[in-house]
């Protein structure tokens, strides 16, 4: 019987060490130096003494894994201190004496302190899930689809551990339409989160319902009005809060979308037969939501129509996209850029759009950003069932 020894190169040696778990790689080091300072001891002059690094052993353990873990590397600490001065015959001396005590009162420190940050940690990490879950129940992802209607989405918070902020998004369906909203709250970031929630609830409660857009409009405008004045600290405060949004609704059997501006950007549309990108502006735009003056606003409210067919996109979007700056203070050119990219399916638009205005910014968004596309696909409609749990952003 004949065996064969593999040997490891060190390349593979460094691939195995990174796969070892962190804990376990930081202990690698400490436990070499505390095997490492009572064999030098016995080859270094009487004069030389390396048990002071024991202390770095323990520390670097610490900072590196749990409290199990301090605790198994201040014991094997001690114990090399004890072995190093009983190879000197010098462990009853005061010197080591002095050593040994305060090697042991670091290591217990040590170890209460990975005890104290791990209990910490330990509470942070339940508030983030807690956090990230709410946030998420909050702006809910769109579906790939809706009826005839292709979905795509991008958000990304102006607070890099926020899931949500000031801008929102949203679509429902009903029996034969797909509506959706987007929208800008007055504010950035966590601050606007109750905001942003009151908006979105009025939607999902009303959008799927077979009524007109200017009602529903002003349904939602009623809502937002009545959530603002009962979150709101003064009146003075009430009249600095408001949201932009704006409401489509596109009918499954009808190469038309409709959509109410109150003060938000006008959406984009790019034309499948001529890849040209043109501006929705609205004739008759109403005031931002909460704003609205008198009893019933569903008056003020009138849809403007566009034409919209197989295979358009329509690209709804927030101004932190188109008020994003450069180094230069150039602000980021929506428009010329979709036209670059006017071949391109939803979902690698939106991708190409979020990072093309990362790369704009210099890698750092200042405000809250949000962008839709919506692509109407040719062929037989497909009829969404309503989803009874998330259907929106």
């Amino acid at each position: 019987m004949s065996t064969a020894t593999t040997a490891i190169s060190p390349a593979g040696f460094v691939r195995a060490f990174r796969r070892v778990p962190p804990s376990v790689a930081w202990l690698a080091g400490p436990l070499l130096l505390i095997v490492a300072v009572p064999v030098a001891d016995a080859f270094l002059p009487p004069d030389i003494h390396l048990a002071h690094l024991l202390t770095v052993a323990t520390a670097v353990a610490a900072f590196g894994s749990g409290p199990r873990a301090t605790t198994l590397v201040g014991s094997a600490a001690l114990l090399s201190l004890t072995v190093a001065g009983l190879e000197r015959h010098t462990l009853t001396t005061e010197s080591v004496l002095v050593e040994w005590c305060s090697l042991a009162a670091v290591s217990v420190l040590l170890i209460l302190f990975t005890h104290l940050r791990d209990r910490h940690e330990r509470a942070l990490l339940r508030a983030l899930s807690v956090s990230d879950t709410a946030q998420r129940v909050v702006l809910r992802p769109l579906p790939e689809r809706a009826g005839p209607v292709r979905l795509a989405s991008e958000y990304r918070s102006a607070d890099a551990d926020a899931h949500v902020g000031g801008d929102l998004y949203a679509s429902a369906r009903t029996t034969g339409s797909t509506r959706l909203i987007i929208g800008d709250v007055r504010g950035k970031g966590l601050a606007s989160i109750s905001d942003t929630a009151i908006v979105l609830g009025a939607f999902r409660a009303a959008a799927h319902r077979e009524i007109p857009l200017p009602e529903l409009v002003s349904y939602v405008e009623d809502a937002v009005r009545w959530g603002l004045a009962e979150f709101s600290k003064s009146e003075a405060d009430l009249h600095e809060r408001f949201v932009t949004a704006v409401i489509v609704d596109i009918p499954d059997d009808e190469p038309v979308v409709h959509l109410v501006s109150c003060g938000h950007p006008p959406p984009l549309l790019v034309r499948r037969s001529t890849g040209t990108v043109t501006t929705l502006q609205v004739a008759e735009p109403a005031p931002p939501l909460g704003l609205a003056v008198g009893e019933s606003s569903a008056g003020m409210y009138v849809p403007a129509t566009f034409p919209f067919r197989d295979g358009d996109r329509l690209i709804l979007y927030t101004d932190g996209i188109t008020e994003a700056r450069d180094p230069a203070g150039r602000f980021y050119p929506l428009a010329e850029r979709v036209a670059v990219r006017a071949d391109h399916e939803p979902g690698p638009l939106v991708e190409a759009i979020t990072a093309d205005l990362r790369d704009h910014a210099g890698g750092r968004l200042r405000d809250d950003m949000a962008v839709v596309v919506a692509q109407r696909d040719p062929g037989p409609v497909v009829v969404a069932q309503r989803d009874p749990g998330p259907v929106g952003g």
